[in-house]
């Protein structure tokens, strides 16, 4: 297939349709983007040799440009010698230097078409290439988060996960059995000397309160039979 079909068909093409019929998009894409690049170097490489063709034709249209304007100074020379035949053959000649230079004008006009036409491809398949290399981007992020969406997704229903949270639990259900243990062990732990001489103190502020509590009881027991036995 020539450079100008595959850029027509490149420029041409739905990228979206063809990647949403496609088995395997990345690998679509990778294609695709290497299509665009090596006919992107060929259109520079076709362009380039026909800007240097144009130069060329430049060059060699100044130089019979040049001959022709020689033969008409000539012809002029030979007018005033007297030489009219000869003054005949130079612009003879003149003649046929400026049907080559007409001639190779329309050949550089050509060239100047073919360079901006080539220009153009260029510049069109650069932006279809742009283009590929973002949807390539973005399909290369959404094929990453679809990974790890999957990835997240097989650990929750994997076996191995749920056998880590059971080990989880059995592990806590351990140290709440151990804070437990350590409760009974202090209920049932025998008072060291300083507690028991606290609790003493504490009892006995305890009994003086209750001789007091019974102090007051009885004299106000005592003092309520004397008045009735007055009356």
């Amino acid at each position: 297939m020539g450079v100008f079909s595959r850029f027509r068909d490149i420029v041409n093409a739905n990228i979206n349709s063809m990647l949403d019929r496609a088995e395997n998009p990345e690998k679509m894409i990778r294609l695709m983007i290497q299509e665009m690049e090596d006919t992107l170097v060929e259109i520079k490489a076709s362009c380039a040799g026909a800007i240097a063709s144009k130069k060329k034709v430049e060059r060699l249209l100044s130089q019979t440009r040049k001959r022709a304007e020689d033969w008409n100074e000539r012809a002029q020379l030979a007018v005033q010698k007297g030489r009219e035949d000869l003054a005949r053959e130079a612009l003879m000649e003149k003649r046929r230097f400026g049907e080559e230079a007409d001639s190779l004008e329309n050949e550089m006009s050509q060239y100047d078409g073919l360079v901006q036409q080539y220009q153009e491809d260029i510049q069109q398949l650069e932006e279809k290439l742009h283009s590929v290399r973002e949807k390539q981007r973005l399909l290369v992020q959404r094929h990453i988060h679809a990974q790890k969406r999957r990835r997240a997704q097989e650990e929750i229903r994997n076996s191995a996960s749920t056998d880590a949270f059971i080990r989880f639990e059995q592990f806590e259900s351990r140290i709440e059995r151990m804070e437990a243990e350590a409760d009974l062990v202090n209920a049932f732990r025998k008072p060291d000397l300083e507690e028991q001489f606290a609790r003493l103190e504490g009892d006995e502020e305890i009994e003086k309160e209750l001789e007091a509590l019974k102090a007051r009881v009885t004299g106000n027991t005592q003092e309520d039979l004397s008045e009735k036995n007055q009356e």
